[in-house]
């Protein structure tokens, strides 16, 4: 009896410690992300076996710094604290978040820790029954940018519907959407269903990834309409309108906050043959091609392999476009940059590829773009499945 009490009594302190900065949250108005309220969760993951989706992202700040130089991991933070974790699922770029986008995941083992970990972003996206079955709550929480076509929802989608099929729950240690200010471009086409969409749900949906967990079983979009039980710790201190910059890079070519904010503007280059900035130090803050104009374009750049990149598009060619490092902050999707490219490139034939329609879930952007439509004109018809999707967001929000 004095042992357990003892080992409580350490484990508050280390608690407090982890957690210290709450109060200084409020004072400096920081938002207080969920992994950072171990007291919140610790209760439901003590005595079981836990499984964690996890990067990069997946911190613990101290003093609620939000510094990179001052977290830890929350998958050492909860060995330490004797919580039986027994392997981690790695989304798109990895563990460490250093593979390039669409580049396989392979399971490895984590050299620090000794954990299996299983790769989500492979051959098996969804994950296999068998590897959960020794697991009693899978955590997730991993930093999401509030695009439908970063694959992190996805991946959660798929966690979501393996647990629910086994009756294991999963908990949610929420984060704030950077992108969370606004909600914009068309909502997806299902007949364009693909990993980098997979629901009804604009381009910029303006939801964290605990509220959108909650829209993905509320709307009964896992498989049979199954219902997986749901546990979200919320972030504290947090409102959509709230500007929050991203103290780690969630991906390799999202290295700062313009690359994050232009991010679902730029990515929709992704399905055509501009590059967004991969094999540069500016990625998705520039965008330029060889074939673009370059008496309208003065701007240029040789894209290089490099980290999250090895082999960039127009890898060692001359790219002509636009620098937009300097450019506004967006509450919109700018559409005109990609209408631009298209009206000034010297190959129209080969400007989209099959990825553009994957990218913006549905057929009619790149037939309006190719009839010389204008952004204003795009976007008016948006508008009507816009807002009967904001009356469903509603329904999940945690925050105002």
């Amino acid at each position: 009896m004095k042992l357990k009490f003892i080992k409580n009594t350490v484990l508050l302190f280390v608690v407090v410690l982890l957690s210290c900065g709450n109060h200084t949250s409020v004072k400096n108005e920081l938002p207080f992300v969920g992994a950072n309220r171990l007291e919140l969760y610790l209760p439901l993951i003590e005595g079981k076996n836990i499984g964690v989706v996890a990067n990069q992202t997946t911190v613990i700040f101290k003093n609620n710094t939000d510094s990179i130089a001052e977290n830890t991991h929350l998958v050492d933070s909860l060995l330490k604290l004797g919580i039986s974790i027994k392997k981690v699922f790695a989304p798109e770029h990895g563990y460490r978040g250093k593979a390039d986008a669409g580049e396989y995941v392979k399971d490895g083992i984590d050299i620090q820790t000794g954990l299996p970990i299983v790769s989500l972003y492979g051959a098996n996206r969804k994950p296999d029954p068998r590897i959960l079955s020794d697991l009693d709550l899978v955590i997730f929480d991993v930093q999401d940018v509030g695009a439908r076509f970063y694959t992190f929802v996805s991946t959660l989608h798929y966690m979501m519907e393996t647990c629910a099929a086994l009756n294991i729950p999963v908990l949610i240690l929420d984060r704030p959407n950077p992108n969370g200010h606004y909600i914009d471009g068309p909502v997806l086409d299902l007949k364009h269903k693909s990993f980098v969409g997979m629901h009804p749900v604009p381009v910029v949906h303006g939801m964290t990834i605990g509220e959108y967990a909650k829209m993905i079983n509320g709307e009964g979009w896992l498989k049979n309409g199954i219902q997986c039980e749901l546990k979200i710790i919320s972030v504290a201190n947090y409102h959509h309108k709230k500007t929050y910059n991203l103290p780690i890079k969630p991906s390799p070519n999202l290295p700062n906050a313009k690359a994050v904010n232009l991010y679902p503007s730029l990515c929709l280059f992704e399905g055509t043959n501009v590059s967004s900035g991969r094999g540069t130090d500016t990625q998705f803050q520039v965008f330029g091609s060889p074939f673009l104009d370059s008496e309208k374009y003065n701007y240029a750049f040789i894209p290089k392999p490099n980290i999250g990149a090895k082999n960039p598009m127009h890898n060692g060619i001359k790219c002509y476009g636009e620098d937009l490092t300097d450019s506004e902050f967006l509450s919109s999707i700018h559409l005109e940059w990609l209408i631009d490219a298209y009206a000034n490139t010297s190959d129209k034939s080969s400007f989209f590829n099959p990825f553009f329609t994957k990218l913006i879930g549905q057929k009619k952007l790149q037939e309006q773009i190719e009839d010389g439509w204008s952004a204003n004109k795009i976007r008016k018809t948006w508008q009507k499945e816009l807002e009967e999707f904001k009356k469903i967001r509603a329904n999940y929000l945690l925050y105002p």
